[in-house]
């Protein structure tokens, strides 16, 4: 099983590694629990985290939509009859 640092798991995710950490930091997605690396505290994301917090993405009320989402909802645009 691997595990993603932050920045990646933002990518992964369709955010900035701000948003995510904002997010974790107010609580409003789960985050998995640092692992101490020397002075540093690491978290390490694995692919079920990854998927829990997409999941809970679309109903954070931000006003944002996520590249992920976007990109799951695009649709063509009708095209015109010409008279």
């Amino acid at each position: 099983m691997s595990h993603f640092s932050n920045r990646q798991a933002a990518k992964k995710l369709g955010i900035g590694i701000a948003t995510l950490s904002r997010y974790i930091a107010a609580g409003k997605v789960p985050a998995p629990k640092p692992m101490k690396i020397g002075r540093n505290d690491v978290r390490g994301w694995t692919e079920d985290d990854i998927e829990r917090v997409r999941v809970l993405l679309p109903k954070i009320a931000n006003g944002r939509k996520t590249r992920y989402s976007k990109l799951k909802k695009e649709k063509p645009a009708p095209k015109r009859s010409k008279p």
